[in-house]
């Protein structure tokens, strides 16, 4: 097949009819063809090759020092599986090591790329869409423009035959050779134990094998570490907490693991009233689907922010900040000017008030980060606008008010 794609590319038809018998005939036949100008020869899903035979990147390596090195041939190599990609090319014990001119780690969309999918949607309704799908254009392409949500889910995502029913499962069986531990310690977090003592308790695994696994979890970026954005030596915090960071595992742990028993029977009417009803399997932890959708419009939010930093001011980093005592869900950061940004994010029916306001601003003295030292600022998020008090506010203290997506 190989030799049928390059022969009609080159029009060769003895190529097309004999094709190649080996890796090395490949390389040594496009060596030949980059002599007038450069030529890129792109492999996708290189895992795939090294899994069915494990000399194929012993074979690379021949083909890359013998005969395209010194050429004007562009190799890529690209994959879908981080965890194999990273061993056959990354890993100082591979074939290839040592070889790569760069790399790239291809990374979901983010909120406003992912918007594009869906131009005739609200706001309010693609946020809802990506708070299940996040920013793989694959699980984007799942919903429809113009077709009721609740509709879309049940065909798209419930039904047994979706693709995106057992897509997590998939996934994880992909990356890793066993799933059981990694499934209870993703199931731990969706259930709100991020702290790792309380991960170590609910899935029964010692602290040092949990370790291992949440280590794994994040090299393949499906879990991260998130500490109060102000801390200055974040990887040794004691203030760390596991955070899901792919929207679709956050829903498919919440509407789809736990519920299988009844999808299974058909019954996608009951998991769909769950989930709108702001019902969660799991009565100790207040996490209906509004209040999930609440947790993605903060990162939006952070998202947002990098876009207006000729308007605000330069960021460092942004983030959260929590302590035992308080959480805040913005805020931005520039040491070297020392300025702070303290933000609050609203995504319910009833417009912000200027108590929203003073509690933001309450919160914001309890931070310690060059208190005494510092130019503070305060933006304001909304999805349903905000009350004339606290318009008339905004413009006498210089605040920033922002309804979805739009500074007012």
């Amino acid at each position: 097949e190989l030799g049928q794609i390059v022969g009609s590319y080159f029009h060769d038809d003895i190529l097309v009819k004999n094709g190649f018998t080996d890796w090395i005939e490949v390389f040594s036949y496009v060596k030949t063809k980059a002599v007038a100008e450069p030529l890129i020869l792109a492999i996708d899903e290189y895992p795939y090759l090294t899994e069915n035979d494990a000399s194929t990147s012993s074979l690379f390596q021949k083909g890359w020092d013998e005969y395209l090195k010194d050429t004007n041939i562009f190799l890529i190599l690209s994959g879908s599986s981080i965890a194999m990609m990273e061993s056959e090319t990354l890993n100082q014990r591979a074939p290839l090591f040592g070889r790569r001119t760069g790399q790239i780690l291809v990374e979901p969309l983010n909120f406003s790329e992912s918007r594009k999918f869906f131009p005739k949607k609200s706001f309010s309704d693609f946020l809802n869409i990506y708070t299940i799908t996040g920013g793989m254009p694959a699980y984007l392409q799942q919903f429809v423009d113009g077709i009721e949500m609740s509709e879309e889910i049940k065909k798209k995502i419930f039904t047994k035959t979706a693709f995106l029913y057992n897509e997590v499962e998939f996934t994880l069986k992909e990356e890793l050779r066993e799933t059981k531990n990694y499934l209870s310690i993703l199931r731990a977090i969706a259930l709100g134990k991020r702290k790792l003592g309380e991960i170590v308790n609910e899935t029964g695994l010692n602290k040092a094998t949990a370790n291992k696994y949440l280590s794994v979890l994040i090299n393949l970026r499906l879990v991260k570490r998130e500490v109060p954005i102000t801390e200055e030596k974040p990887d040794k915090s004691r203030r760390g907490l596991y955070i899901i960071s792919d929207n679709f595992f956050v829903f498919w742990f919440q509407y789809i693991f736990p519920y299988k028993s009844y999808l299974e029977m058909d019954n996608y009417n009951y998991v769909l009233q769950k989930m709108f009803n702001g019902l969660q399997y799991d009565s100790a932890v207040n996490s209906g689907f509004k209040i999930i959708a609440s947790q993605v419009y903060e990162r939006v939010a952070g998202e947002l922010l990098t876009a207006w930093q000729d308007t605000i001011f330069a960021f460092e980093r942004i983030g959260r900040y929590w302590d035992s005592a308080q959480e805040i869900d913005l805020v931005g950061l520039n040491s070297q000017e020392k300025k702070i940004l303290f933000g609050e994010c609203k995504w319910s029916e009833k417009p912000v008030g200027t108590d929203i306001y003073e509690d933001l601003k309450k919160k914001a003295e309890k931070v310690a980060w060059n208190k005494g030292d510092r130019t503070t600022y305060y933006i304001l998020f909304s999805k349903s606008g905000f009350t004339d008090g606290m318009l008339a506010r905004a413009k006498r203290d210089g605040v920033f008010l922002v309804e979805k997506d739009m500074l007012v």
